[in-house]
């Protein structure tokens, strides 16, 4: 049985027609609930090395299925992947595909154990807030949120927490709502383990945020 077949078997079409109707947009779904998605991941995890991990990645993604696409970016969510090089290229390829959220926070977290595994790939992050695909520009937050719930940074990881910050001032006048909620979720969460740089952060920019942006952040303050 191939890996599309694996997860084929454990769909729905009551499942699939539902998570059709929620995500809006035109791919074949499956109905394969994330809990048999992961089973299936950790198999493949076992058998395959890290090369033919990211050669199956890549092929479930092109398969263009939903549920298939999600079991892609869960295959590359190990922390230590070595070498990972070959997972970042692909993970970077997808980045400009994302057309919904439940993909898009997929392969957000694949972004986050590459990002955070080397924190040099922040420059190339950068580029993914200029991008037209409001999900690619949600992206670079997800990938960097782990800096947001650091309690004791280290030196670089505080430098990179201070970049993504700068980003979140280019991205206050971002129109897309989920873009908005990105923001607001990294500001959260950093506020749990830095207060007074949150509220630093709203002082100085609060003005220019949007209203429900705002509010949401300093509630968490």
């Amino acid at each position: 049985m191939t890996p599309l077949d694996a997860l084929r078997a454990g769909g729905s079409p009551d499942r699939a027609a539902e998570a059709a109707a929620r995500h809006e947009t035109d791919r074949e779904y499956l109905g394969t609930p994330l809990p048999a998605i992961d089973a299936l991941v950790a198999e493949w995890r076992a058998e395959l090395s890290v090369e033919e991990r990211v050669a199956l990645a890549g092929s479930l993604w092109h398969s263009n299925v939903h549920e298939a696409r999600i079991a892609a970016a869960r295959l590359l969510l190990q922390a230590r992947l070595r070498p990972d090089e070959a997972a970042w290229r692909l993970v970077q390829d997808w980045i400009g595909q994302l057309d919904n959220w439940a993909i898009a926070d997929a392969v957000g977290k694949a972004a986050e154990k590459r990002v955070m595994a080397d924190l040099a790939r922040l420059e190339e992050v950068t580029q993914w807030l200029a991008s037209e695909n409001a999900w690619a520009r949600r992206s670079a937050l997800i990938a960097t949120n782990p800096l947001a719930k650091k309690n004791n940074a280290k030196p670089e990881e505080l430098d990179a927490r201070e970049e993504v910050l700068d980003w979140l001032v280019d991205l206050l006048a971002d129109r897309d709502w989920h873009v908005q909620k990105a923001i607001a979720t990294w500001l959260r969460d950093l506020s749990k383990h830095d207060p007074e740089r949150v509220q630093a952060f709203l002082a100085e920019h609060g003005e220019v945020m949007r209203g429900f942006t705002r509010k949401d952040v300093a509630k968490a303050v």
